[in-house]
């Protein structure tokens, strides 16, 4: 979700409750609570737009006074609205921004950045045609192959990310990772999951054949600290027993 930053002259986004994420085909909420309304002091009346991605849209416009009263609602439909006055002369010092909709189907998947459509952006519009973007939010949505794809391919970065921190090069793993993530983003869910669980597999055996070469140099370097020791006694007692026979 990213929010725009609002210009000099805009409302304030008080408060915010977005969807970080959500599965296609499912309906949503988000609300967005704005104040400060009037910032510019030659601006004390206004008009509020929205717009949106989602389907089967309904807006509420709720205003509320200095009191926290509501003073006003205004309802709305489609993917877009505009009309909302909001004014100073009303008392209006708060203004509750509420869409209910859809989430439509993903255009496009991407695992990198992950596929997201637009939530919701709100526009204050002046007298004459001047706007600003009071803010923008996005969501990241999904179906179910592609939320099963997406964890596969989170868990393979995982593991490639445990061997090579183990001091492991899981090149052929990486090599499948790659190929899972393009599967991704091709909408080919099976393929990018078999992938994906290879690379896991193979980040775990590239691990695993580091630790046995790892324990197999620690095994012969004791081997060898143990051979000079007793190598070294064994020196040691032949010269005592030949200084012995001397004596």
């Amino acid at each position: 979700m990213l929010v725009a930053a609002a210009p000099v002259t805009a409302a304030s986004i008080a408060n915010e409750d977005v969807p970080q994420e959500a599965q296609v085909g499912t309906q949503v909420t988000a609300t967005i609570t704005l104040d400060e309304l009037y910032q510019n002091p030659t601006l004390e009346s206004w008009q509020l737009e929205g717009t949106t991605e989602l389907t089967n849209v309904s807006w509420t416009v709720v205003y509320y006074d200095q009191t926290g009263s509501k003073v006003n609602q205004r309802e709305f439909t489609g993917q877009q609205f505009s009309g909302a006055p909001v004014s100073a002369d009303t008392g209006t010092s708060e203004v509750r921004v509420r869409i209910t909709g859809t989430v439509p189907r993903v255009q496009q998947f991407s695992y990198d950045p992950p596929q997201e459509f637009l939530l919701m952006e709100l526009t204050q519009t002046q007298e004459g045609g001047a706007s600003n973007t009071l803010g923008t939010w996005t969501t990241h949505h999904f179906t179910e192959r592609s939320d099963q794809a997406r964890n596969a391919i989170d868990e393979a970065q995982a593991a490639i990310d445990d061997a090579e921190a183990s001091g492991a090069n899981p090149q052929e793993a990486q090599t499948d990772f790659d190929d899972a993530v393009a599967a991704y983003n091709d909408g080919s869910f099976d393929v990018a999951i078999s992938l994906a669980n290879r690379a896991v597999d193979k980040a775990n055996a590239a691990q695993q054949s580091r630790q046995t070469r790892q324990t197999i140099i620690y095994a012969v370097a004791g081997l060898v600290v143990v051979g000079l020791i007793v190598g070294g006694f064994l020196y040691w007692r032949s010269q005592r027993q030949t200084y012995d026979r001397l004596g």
